[in-house]
């Protein structure tokens, strides 16, 4: 279900790219357990001139991208990372407590803390041992722990995706 919705949402934003590149919608029917998506980091625009995409990798290390806005190349881009680098990735995820975080760090949950607007969102999603977690991570919520953020960072090195968004 929650991939389900997630393609959705990716196809539904995926259609309001801003710039004039085609875009395809993604058939994931045909997609088998090795290729869907293990880690998913999705980055939502901001007030100001934020990065806007969404990366995932699968447990074979198939890199997906999809480049929004305030990025160096919109549209789709695919890579390939080691299998290694996937399994070291999803190690630190469950050793750093990925699946221990509240689902939501959004106003008006509680977990949000004192708020900050303007801000952009990171939503991460993760499979692991017949376990799936989503977390929607809003960056003016003060509530959202440390770990998080460090965690966002580290799927964002591990995929490469700078050389996609230029930073």
């Amino acid at each position: 279900m929650i991939r389900l919705v997630a393609a959705g949402v990716l196809l539904g934003l995926a259609s309001c790219a801003r710039n004039g590149a085609e875009s395809k919608p993604v058939d994931r029917s045909s997609q088998s357990a090795t290729s869907a998506p293990v880690i998913t980091l999705e980055r939502t625009a901001c007030f100001g001139s934020c990065p806007v995409y969404t990366i995932s990798v699968s447990p074979s290390g198939e890199v997906q991208y999809e480049g929004r806005a305030h990025v160096r190349q919109l549209g789709a881009a695919t890579g390939r990372v080691p299998r290694e680098r996937v399994d070291a990735l999803l190690s630190e995820l469950e050793q750093e407590g990925y699946f221990t975080f509240a689902e939501r760090y959004t106003p008006p949950e509680p977990a949000c803390g004192r708020y900050a607007t303007d801000s952009p969102s990171a939503i991460t999603s993760v499979t692991l041992r017949g376990r799936s977690k989503r977390v929607t991570h809003d960056y003016g919520c003060g509530g959202a722990p440390g770990a998080l953020v460090v965690l966002e960072r580290r799927i964002d090195e591990a995929l490469n995706s700078s050389q996609w968004t230029g930073r």
